[in-house]
């Protein structure tokens, strides 16, 4: 018996990767666990609905997506530039972690995390939303409802959602330009 593969090529964390061949219903947390290394994403329901394994796709347009990689085929990703939760940090030559993003930075200021499985999810929504809010301001009064509608799909078991929350709010009130004031 033999698996069908196919060959797949893409980009994750600015790294080109492939034509590598893969079985053709490999699922992209597997992908990304056991051909690139990447073990960042987590594999947490195996059904899509807690968001802990999300990767974030960077499409042409200038706009990024969540991708549930442990319901979403491999090759899916074939041709597409991917960030996982690896790519968010900046590292020096040697690839050690010399300074964490924002977000990043912000979770661990805020504790923001327990056990930390749904972290990598988190950080990338919150990655998406605040890029987001670079191309398009929101005014502050509607602050609150866009954080929530940016991570409401993520499950935190150890309900962490609070401190989740306040980091995220905090990036965004942090950084200029992307909330608009109200005019008087």
């Amino acid at each position: 018996m033999s698996i069908k593969t196919k060959p797949m090529t893409l980009t994750i964390n600015n790294k080109s990767y492939g034509p590598i061949d893969v079985p053709e219903g490999l699922m992209m947390i597997d992908f990304l666990h056991e051909y690139v290394y990447l073990t960042g994403s987590r594999l947490g329901c195996g059904q899509g609905i807690c968001h802990a394994c999300v990767a974030i796709v960077d499409n042409p347009s200038g706009t990024s997506e969540e991708v549930r990689t442990c319901i979403t085929g491999a090759h899916f990703f074939n041709g597409k530039k991917v960030r996982t939760v690896e790519g968010h940090a900046k590292v020096d030559e040697q690839g050690e972690v010399v300074e964490l993003s924002p977000i990043q930075q912000s979770f661990l200021d805020h504790y923001s995390f327990q056990c930390g499985y749904c972290t990598p999810g988190f950080v990338n929504a919150a990655t998406i939303f605040v890029e987001k809010l670079k191309r398009e301001p929101i005014a502050r009064e509607e602050l609150e409802g866009a954080i929530s509608t940016a991570l409401e799909n993520h499950i935190c078991r150890c309900t962490g959602y609070v401190r989740y929350y306040e980091a995220v709010r905090d990036v965004v009130l942090k950084t200029p330009g992307l909330v608009k004031e109200a005019v008087k």
